[in-house]
């Protein structure tokens, strides 16, 4: 087995490290190694899937991997790169927000680590920190730190100044308690990481110290946007809020060009075996042969493979065109993942048609129910005059229309 700064390189995800042989005597000894995590949400999202999918490498390279949740820090806010502060949670915020992601990590990687930064930060009064972390950390040492320096002129705090100095004694914390001595991160926590393989050195002696760090390449789509931001929000990794169907689409609905990096920042799968599925795609790109293993893959490691049937099966429902015997919870998924035309209740069906924006006219809307082209549960000899109200509606008050052979439209029936 090749060592883990390999794999990370042929898979174009390695940034920077600190120490290229404490990393490969981390890995022969099995040590500890760690990610942060903000509770900022009770839930983490796909832009969080590139650290748990990396804490699971690690662990496949032989590695124990920890997840810290910033109880603490989280109250207080990261500098790094952010244009304004965060706004501050309360305490039942955090912890609400804590146990939802603890869940969520626990799933995702058995026998993973979980520790909460409050559990020691909370207990530490103002003087404490001053004297025992404070006077091991240089001002122009921090200063000089990229996430500091570009902020000073913008504007910042001494509450998010101090969180460099958090951090680094969490890895010190993690370093003692844990055998952790390696701390990971995305390309822009370079700061923050060797704020803590610095602290550490400090306090056990640079020659005894075995922490070390590496930050990844930040994942961004071919347009330089950061991968996870959409127009309606983030894709999140719990099912209440994100259906495991609009996940998968999500992934199904992928550009060529992102795919192959997506493949192996956000996969196990060898490179070789990524190759070979860029090599089948290529014979047939109308196929979507990428994207479908693509969504295939991460939606099991997400949803488990009773989340990717779920996904595949309303899938599958729309392409067929037989929505009629999903489950509620099934078709409430495919209302979800699309955009809602609000339509008054108790239309003839050539105004609904006009007013959902699916005919343009009466006359066109009579050529689509001529031609049979509008289908709403299954039945598409719809005649004029046929009135659309409670009794044609799919799930709730919605109804799902497709028009044609593919293009479905969903309608949210409002009282007049």
């Amino acid at each position: 087995m090749h060592n883990i700064l390999d794999e990370l390189k042929e898979r174009d995800l390695l940034k920077q490290y600190t120490n290229e042989e404490k990393i490969k005597n981390a890995q022969n000894e099995g040590a500890g190694i760690y990610c942060g995590f903000d509770p900022t949400a009770d839930s983490l999202h796909v832009g969080h899937l590139i650290q748990i999918i990396n804490l699971k490498r690690f662990k496949d390279f032989g590695f124990a991997p920890i997840a810290i949740i910033g109880g603490g820090t989280g109250m207080i806010g990261d500098p790094s790169f952010k244009s304004e502060e965060r706004n501050l949670l309360t305490l039942e915020q955090v912890e609400k927000n804590i146990q939802g992601i603890k869940k969520q990590l626990d799933f995702l990687i058995p026998d993973i680590s979980v520790v909460n930064n409050n559990d020691w930060l909370g207990k530490m009064s103002l003087i404490d920190f001053l004297r025992d972390i404070g006077k091991d950390f240089n001002l122009a040492y921090l200063l000089a730190k990229e996430n500091i320096s570009s902020r000073i002129e913008k504007g910042l705090s001494i509450t998010e100044f101090s969180y460099t100095m958090l951090q680094g004694y969490d890895f010190f914390r993690l370093y003692e308690d844990k055998n952790c001595w390696v701390q990971i991160g995305g390309s822009d926590q370079w700061g923050n990481i060797t704020s803590g393989t610095d602290y550490i050195a400090s306090k056990v002696g640079r020659e005894n110290s075995k922490a070390c760090g590496i930050t990844m390449n930040l994942l961004t789509k071919k347009d330089g946007v950061k991968f996870g931001k959409t127009e309606s929000g983030a894709i999140w990794l719990d099912k209440t809020k994100t259906s495991e169907y609009e996940f998968y689409q999500f992934f199904f609905n992928q550009d060529d060009e992102d795919c192959d990096k997506l493949f192996k920042f956000l996969t196990t799968l060898s490179v070789e075996e990524i190759k070979s599925i860029n090599e089948e795609h290529s014979k047939a790109p109308f196929k979507r042969i990428m994207q479908r293993r693509l969504a295939q893959e991460i939606t099991k490691f997400v949803h488990g493979e009773t989340g990717l049937e779920k996904a595949e099966k309303i899938t599958e429902a729309l392409f067929s065109g037989n929505i009629i015997d999903l489950k509620k919870e099934e078709l409430l998924s495919i209302v979800n993942s699309m955009q809602k035309i609000k339509v008054e209740n108790n239309k003839e069906i050539l105004e609904f048609l006009i007013d959902s924006k699916i005919a343009s006219s009466k006359r066109e809307a009579r050529e689509l129910l001529n031609d049979n082209a509008i289908t709403i549960n299954n039945i598409n000899n719809f005649k004029e005059g046929t009135l659309i109200d409670e009794n044609m509606f799919t799930v709730d008050n919605f109804i799902i229309v497709k028009k044609g052979k593919k293009k479905y439209i969903v309608i949210e029936i409002t009282q007049e």
